[in-house]
């Protein structure tokens, strides 16, 4: 049996938005899916052709407790969301690392011209006592994977 003290866990990673380690509890939707098109053959009704279309991605989700001070990130989000349109938005690269047990970064997720689309907060309950929320979602262009030796086949 292989031991699994050299897998990666999934609650040691980091989070680096200009430079800046912004620490979150939660990031979720690191994904890629390829959307095909059925093509019904002309004479051959027995099955489609499923053909490659596109790439597309889900908006990446950062989850956190809610911050008093401030922080670029939230900066760079109130600037993108408040002002609607009228504002420009201007995208930025956001990468996520998995951490391995000494905190060297075994892979690394870069995603190119993100910007923020959805800030929330999570529900006030007068008879619960847990952690304030915020939730902050971003879409992005695409996102590349670099990594060391331990995961390089997986993901080149």
């Amino acid at each position: 049996m292989e031991n699994n003290s050299t897998y990666p866990v999934s609650f040691y990673f980091s989070l680096s938005f200009r430079g800046e380690d912004a620490a979150f509890q939660e990031v979720s939707g690191i994904s890629k899916e390829l959307t095909t098109e059925e093509v019904v053959c002309g004479g051959e009704n027995r099955f489609k052709y499923k053909l490659p279309v596109i790439t597309t991605n889900q908006n990446l989700t950062l989850k956190r407790a809610i911050r008093t001070e401030g922080s670029q990130l939230i900066d760079w989000c109130a600037s993108c969301l408040d002002g609607g349109l009228a504002n420009k938005i201007t995208p930025n690269d956001v990468s996520v690392s998995l951490l391995d047990a000494s905190g060297v970064v075994s892979v690394m997720w870069t995603f190119h011209n993100a910007y923020p689309v959805k800030y929330s907060v999570s529900d006030f309950k007068s008879q619960e006592n847990g952690v304030v929320i915020e939730s902050i979602e971003l879409a992005y262009t695409y996102f590349d994977v670099t990594s060391d030796t331990l995961f390089g086949n997986l993901f080149d």
